[in-house]
């Protein structure tokens, strides 16, 4: 998508994020989860990347948790301010990759897709290896993620998201099965604020190809679930929770 760029999704989407995505998941099971982890590794603060409005880091935060989250959209950031105005969450500002803070941590985590928004070629690969530096030993790496299908089809598709007397939502879509990609935009249409684009872009990827990412950045796959409420993943799920244990010291 030409002109899309790492802070283009937050951007577009950072004023309608609490309110479109709140029960995307369940807040409480991943919270739960995260400190029972935090537990198995020992103690220790944790890292959530694409923190975006603290959706997660915050009630995790209200846990007793130390948690830092990173993002490259101040956008989102100036939310997640909003969000916790105790500052809890110690915010960073960058990269997913390139801009981690030092650590260590216990308990990295990447919730929702979020890795995905990573498109270059590579650069999956290279966030697992960032983060595997970043860990304490016997530290863990969590990644939530949809299961693509397979083949992916090539379909480009228009639905309507929502719609209201005075506003309505598209959603238009295209997918590049051969790269790997897919892109979009949510077109607002309102009677008061004219058209407004949220755009969007994912490279998605198989849990067999993020398995091999995580080994060749020193973990071993430990969980597989089908959510954060711990159910056992089968082949026939379209989501997946996946906990990477750092098996280097």
């Amino acid at each position: 998508m030409q002109g899309y760029g790492p802070s283009s999704y937050g951007d577009g989407f950072a004023d309608v994020y609490d309110d479109w995505y709140a029960d995307v998941s369940d807040v409480g099971a991943t919270v739960s989860a995260v400190a029972e982890l935090v537990a198995a590794a020992g103690g220790g603060p944790v890292l959530e990347l694409g923190v975006g409005t603290g959706r997660l880091a915050v009630p995790i935060a209200e846990r007793g948790l130390t948690v830092h989250g990173i993002d490259t959209s101040t956008a989102m950031l100036d939310r997640l301010r909003a969000n916790d105005p105790d500052g809890r969450v110690t915010i960073h500002v960058g990269d997913m990759v390139d801009d981690l803070p030092a650590g260590p941590f216990a308990v990295a985590l990447v919730a929702y897709n979020t890795l995905f928004n990573l498109t270059a070629p590579g650069r999956q690969a290279a966030c697992f290896a960032a983060v595997a530096d970043r860990l304490a030993p016997g530290g863990r790496f969590v990644v939530e993620a949809f299961v693509p299908d397979d083949p992916q089809a090539a379909d480009d598709q228009v639905r309507v998201r929502s719609l209201h007397a005075d506003r309505v939502v598209l959603s238009v879509s295209v997918h590049h099965p051969d790269d790997r990609i897919a892109e979009g935009q949510f077109v607002e249409l309102s009677a008061t604020d004219g058209v407004r684009m949220r755009p969007w872009m994912i490279r998605y990827a198989t849990p067999e190809e993020l398995d091999r990412m995580a080994h060749a950045a020193g973990f071993a796959l430990e969980h597989r679930w089908r959510t954060f409420a711990q159910r056992n993943w089968e082949v026939q799920d379209d989501r997946h929770v996946s906990v990477y244990h750092l098996a280097r010291s």
